[in-house]
């Protein structure tokens, strides 16, 4: 039997890490703590916003080990010897420039109607494109939207009242009606 759920994304950590499913209804995180895993779910139709964004920690975690590197590389040079001077330097230009290729480490913010949670969706920014445009797809095919083009948008000032129509209240009314409540 298939799995109903697919996983998405996993971002790993000294104690465990967070690994993301996503299934037609929902968007799940198993995140792991030594030996205990917590679950959350995170159903489209309660889903506003995911948003992710470079860490600002990013260069401290470049710069400090390849200075502490290079450092040792040059005193092990001066003191010691040439060879593991010449190690510890290389590592340090190896550790800065994988640091730059792999690029930004992110951070991550979901909110839901009416929470706002901080879970590590993605290790690195470059890689949340990927994994947001697959949230994305399952949301809109669960939620039903159909790509429309979107029209340039019309500026009101904020003195124009909105008067709401008959078909506008029917409308509310009706969604008001039909959304379940979560009594469980």
């Amino acid at each position: 039997m298939k799995s109903a759920f697919r996983k998405i994304s996993r971002v790993g950590s000294l104690t465990g890490g967070t690994k993301w499913y996503l299934s037609e209804d929902c968007l799940l995180a198993a995140k792991r703590m030594m030996y205990t895993v917590e679950y959350r779910r995170f159903y489209f139709r309660d889903l506003e916003y995911i948003m992710v964004w470079p860490s600002r920690l990013w260069l401290w975690r470049l710069i400090i080990p390849a200075v502490l590197l290079a450092g040792l590389g040059v005193s092990l040079w001066h003191w010691v010897n040439s060879t593991a001077g010449a190690i510890f330097s290389s590592v340090a230009f190896a550790w800065t420039g994988l640091e730059l290729a792999l690029g930004p480490t992110a951070r991550s913010s979901i909110r839901t109607t009416g929470v706002t949670i901080d879970l590590p969706l993605v290790k690195r920014t470059r890689r949340a494109r990927k994994v947001l445009a697959k949230i994305d797809a399952a949301v809109c095919a669960t939620r039903g939207f159909i790509e429309q083009p979107t029209a340039p948008a019309s500026i009101t000032s904020p003195a124009e009242l909105h008067v709401q129509t008959r078909s506008e209240a029917s409308a509310t009314a009706s969604i008001a009606v039909a959304t379940p409540t979560n009594g469980s």
